[in-house]
């Protein structure tokens, strides 16, 4: 999603652009009329001046009234249309951000038992201390009218004693963070070179405290992927500080000046902390390298006050109990998809070209490989460990799954329990052995059989988890896992075409993370199950299929085969920019899209503008399918559908056919926030912190809280929770994606969903999908990928919030599938999405407003309903509307996004308006315009008959 920009305004201003002209016209008219009538006689002379002014107040009047109840109606509307959030939903909420943080900030490293601190007085080191990250920038950024509760500040609240003196040395070099993404980067790193440290700030910081904290931050944003090579960046700070990114140097490592800070605390105190502040996993490795760095923390952006929970940690009023929701390895470049992200554009697709936003070069279209298939993330470093490709100790860091306690804890699994509907269950023994309260949590994964050259299958996948609540020493907690038989298939691609549970024995382990396992059973499949035909999975509405087969293009892709025999053909960096002709024949966009090539002879005209008298309230709680909606949806005009579908931004368009109520949306993904009027709700922390607290109870509780607060500002639809992959660090948007795994993503999301609902708000899963990174999103981004991939890592989380959230809204993605538009594809919106998860609801496109290469016609046809645009542009109106093929497509959607609203917020207890409360007044205003207006024209020619009777008699 985007804010508002230049480009938008721009195109209001050209919308009003004739309007304003004929104003112009007759006020130049009008003007010229009072100058010519100068020497006539008075009477006349007061008549004509008269009759010009009344044109020219007229005319503005009408101008005006063309203008708002036209292109800037919808704009005025959500202007117009928010409430007023109270102070105990506020202080409800700030609380619940700062639980998020206390469950989510993972503790990495407590060599010696260092944390928590027993001295009160603290160092803290680094210049982020004073501008550290709460979440990231662009659409999801935080809302600037609350204030935040700053690190420095949280560790004061929880009892610490601060060294001034080294927060004001970090001030005076600096007070600004470089901003980063939404069109303007600036990847400066601010901290102070090691030799600019006065010799007495260090000796007053000894004696002040034997403890030194260090913070590290990154911050990411939306619109720019972090910078993998820093040399070809230009900074704003002290060029001399950058000098060792000349050779290649990356954002997700230490900078020379923060490797030379590093050394200097390290040089100086013996008890270090270092905290790194950011969502994008970090190369940590150099913690391993200090005997004095002790303790370490990953603490992704904390939101408006989540910053209080890091000091109670830091203090020990709190037991940290998050886990990593990414996996920390030590070389970010030697990653199975680093050579494939990024920007890499086609050299032969020059006749597709799209005009830039902003006036620059046309867009052509682009491509990134997922060349890794299913191995993201912590799957393959799993894999390819028992593989023997790779040395895990030297490898990763920190796994997934992984963080410490204060206090101990054991796990024992119970025996499996299988029942004949093919659910699996068991029981885990959680106890706390150690001296301190604590949480903790229990992942469970499953290690499928493989077959040397079979289907691709990863040696640890996430399947279930559950968090404890507070256990207090000795105190033993039984958490029940269950899960399908189902979910432990995998997709056979060019075999069945289907989901395939092979045959053989499956160990089902729990473990302290991704690779430590702590105990295991074994479930045994005596005979494969395919999930085809007539025997589909228990989740699914109809049997998976391949729909994706267009999406794979010329690419290599990683397979386990012969261990790994492949890897270094497979990763390797594209070596074509061109797209194969057969390809090239396939691929979609603007300049060769014509719907009449789409339409449908069989096609039946639907009925439109029917008298029937029914309004769209009486439809809340009918199902989806009950023909109770065919004679409201008879009633529509072709102009209705295409109001509904044309001008979806931020809201959903009112319908007097049908007494529909016009609706609001507002962006998140952390927050509700009305980008026209900057009112918005508190903020709470990235999501990859609520992800690392691995705890579904919290993510209902954040989506009620959302849902609330979205409530009481009169606001019906959430843009989000956003559920891309972490497919690599360096996406710009990670902030905004839970985590790497797909299945801790979903259920977290399911349950944001879930909350939201629960206050009648609809939440727009996003981004819908394969939008894993921010790189070329914007220029018809060919996103390649096997369909196992796409099933088992990219939809899942997508998959789970439908299916257990009950999603009743998605917004698409601005990139393509394979050869088609994310919001052209009848595979993934239809095919997938609709027919088999069942989805009952709406698809909202990404930012539609500047972009150039999206059109209403081929997204209504494929599955999408709305166009997120609150203007007129050149292709977010149907141009067909005379074909059936069309106007049926447009019914489809106006049903889908009217059955989304009734039963929504706006329709619960008669909440809700058929008209804005500014257009009700904007014709009260008119009415007394035109009497006025009236009344002054009645003066002027009484006036001029008594000027003539006045001539006459004289």
């Amino acid at each position: 999603m985007l804010d508002i920009n230049i480009s938008d305004v721009l195109s209001v201003l050209r919308l009003c652009a004739p309007y304003l002209i004929v104003l112009g016209i007759v006020i130049v008219a009008a003007v010229a009329l009072i100058i010519a009538v100068r020497k006539k006689p008075g009477a006349v002379k007061r008549l004509i001046r008269g009759q010009a002014v009344v044109a020219m107040i007229l005319t503005l009047v009408i101008v005006v009234n063309l203008i708002c109840f036209g292109p800037m109606s919808t704009l005025l509307t959500l202007v117009s249309g928010e409430g007023v959030i109270s102070e105990a939903t506020s202080e409800e909420a700030k609380a619940l951000a700062e639980r998020i943080a206390e469950e989510g900030i993972v503790l990495l490293e407590n060599r010696e038992e260092i944390l928590p601190l027993k001295s009160a007085n603290l160092n803290v080191f680094g210049w982020a201390s004073t501008n550290p990250c709460y979440g990231g920038t662009g659409s999801g950024a935080l809302n600037a009218a609350y204030p935040v509760v700053s690190l420095l500040e949280g560790l004061t609240n929880a009892g610490f004693t601060l060294n001034t003196e080294l927060s004001s040395f970090y001030t005076a070099y600096r007070t600004d963070r470089p901003v980063v993404g939404m069109w303007a980067q600036d990847w400066t790193l601010p901290e102070p070179p090691a030799a600019t440290y006065p010799a007495a700030l260090l000796d007053n910081a000894k004696r002040f405290s034997d403890t030194a904290l260090v913070v590290i931050t990154r911050v990411g944003g939306e619109g720019a992927d972090l910078p993998r090579d820093l040399s070809a960046v230009t900074f704003t700070g002290n060029s001399a500080q950058y000098e060792e990114f000349e050779a290649g140097g990356h954002y997700l490592e230490l900078s020379r000046s923060e490797r030379d800070l590093i050394e200097l605390v390290c040089a100086n105190f013996n008890n270090v902390i270092v905290v790194y502040n950011g969502a994008n996993a970090f190369e940590l490795g150099f913690v391993k390298e200090y005997a004095p760095i002790k303790g370490a923390f990953w603490c992704p952006g904390t939101g408006q006050t989540g910053f209080n929970g890091l000091g109670k940690i830091l203090k020990g009023a709190v037991n940290p109990s998050g886990k990593t929701a990414d996996t920390f390895v030590y070389d970010l470049n030697s990653t199975p998809w680093s050579a494939n992200i990024g920007r890499f554009s086609y050299n032969n697709m020059d006749e597709f070209t799209a005009p830039d936003p902003f006036g620059g070069s046309p867009t052509i279209p682009s491509f990134v490989n997922y060349v890794e298939g299913i191995y993201v993330g912590y799957r393959f470093y799993e894999t390819a460990a028992e593989e023997g490709l790779i040395d895990y100790d030297q490898t990763v860091l920190y796994p997934f799954g992984y963080g410490l306690s204060y206090t101990s804890f054991t796990q024992e699994m119970g025996d499996l329990r299988i029942d004949a509907q093919g659910n699996i269950a068991f029981d885990v023994t959680v106890t706390n052995t150690g001296s301190v309260a604590g949480k903790d949590v229990v992942e469970v994964y499953s290690t499928p059989p493989y077959t040397n050259g079979g289907i691709e299958k990863a040696s640890a996948n996430l399947v279930a988890f559950d968090k404890t609540s507070l256990l207090r020493p000795g105190v033993s907690e039984t958490v029940s896992v269950s899960f399908k038989a189902e979910d432990l298939a995998s997709y056979d691609e060019y075999g069945a075409g289907a989901y395939i549970l092979e045959a053989g024995d499956y160990g089902l382990s729990i473990r302290a993370d991704s690779h430590t396992v702590l105990d295991e059973r074994t479930f045994t499949v005596d005979s494969t199950v395919v999930y085809k035909d007539g025997n589909k999975r228990s989740t699914d509405n109809v049997p998976a299929q391949n729909r994706f087969e267009t999406a794979r293009g010329d690419v290599t892709y990683l397979s386990r085969a012969d261990h790994f025999a492949n890897y270094v053909a497979a990763t390797a960096a594209p070596s074509s920019y061109t797209m194969s002709a057969r390809h090239k024949e396939q691929f979609i966009a603007n300049p060769n899209y014509d719907p009449a090539a789409y339409n449908n002879s069989a096609d039946a005209m639907p009925l439109t503008g029917a008298k029937n008298n029914v309004k769209l309230a009486a439809l809340r709680g009918i199902g989806y399918n009950d023909p109770a909606w065919e004679p409201l949806l008879d009633q529509l005009t072709v102009q209705d559908m295409n109001a509904l579908i044309s001008l979806g931004g931020y809201q959903t368009a009112a319908l007097s056919s049908v007494g529909k109520y016009g609706t609001l949306d507002c962006d998140g993904p952390s927050s509700i926030n009305n980008n026209f009027t900057q009112v918005g709700s508190i903020g709470f922390a990235a999501v990859t912190l609520l992800a690392c607290a691995w705890n579904q109870e919290l993510a209902r509780e954040y989506g009620e809280s959302i849902g609330k607060m979205a409530d009481e500002m009169n606001v019906s639809g959430w843009y989000a929770p956003a559920m891309n992959n972490h497919r690599s660090p360096f996406a710009g948007r990670n902030f905004e994606y839970y985590s790497e795994d797909g299945l801790l993503a979903g259920k977290l999301a399911a349950q944001a969903v879930i909350g939201a609902e629960k206050y009648g708000v609809y939440a727009y899963i996003k981004h819908f999908a394969l939008n894993d990174q921010e790189e070329n999103r914007t220029s018809m981004l060919c996103t390649w990928s096997t369909e196992q991939a796409i099933r088992e890592i990219y939809l899942k989380p997508f998959e789970l919030a439908v299916k257990e959230g009950k999603a009743k809204a998605v917004m698409s993605a601005f990139n393509y599938v394979g050869l088609e538009w994310a919001g052209g594809s009848d595979a993934l919106l239809n095919k997938v999405l609709r027919d088999e998860w069942g989805f009952q609801g709406f698809v909202l496109t990404d930012y539609f407003g500047v972009y150039g290469y999206m059109n209403a016609d081929q997204a209504i046809r494929n599955g999408t309903d709305a166009m997120l645009v609150n203007y007129q542009t050149a292709t977010n109106n149907v141009k067909d509307t005379t074909s059936a093929t069309s106007v049926k497509a447009m019914r489809q959607s106006s049903k889908n996004i009217m059955y989304t609203v009734v039963n929504s917020r706006a329709y619960k207890d008669g909440a809700g308006q058929d008209m804005p409360g500014w257009q009700k007044t904007a014709i009260a205003i008119d009415i007394i315009a035109l009497l006025v207006l009236a009344g002054v024209e009645f003066l002027i020619i009484r006036r001029y008959r008594r000027g003539g009777l006045e001539v006459r008699r004289s």
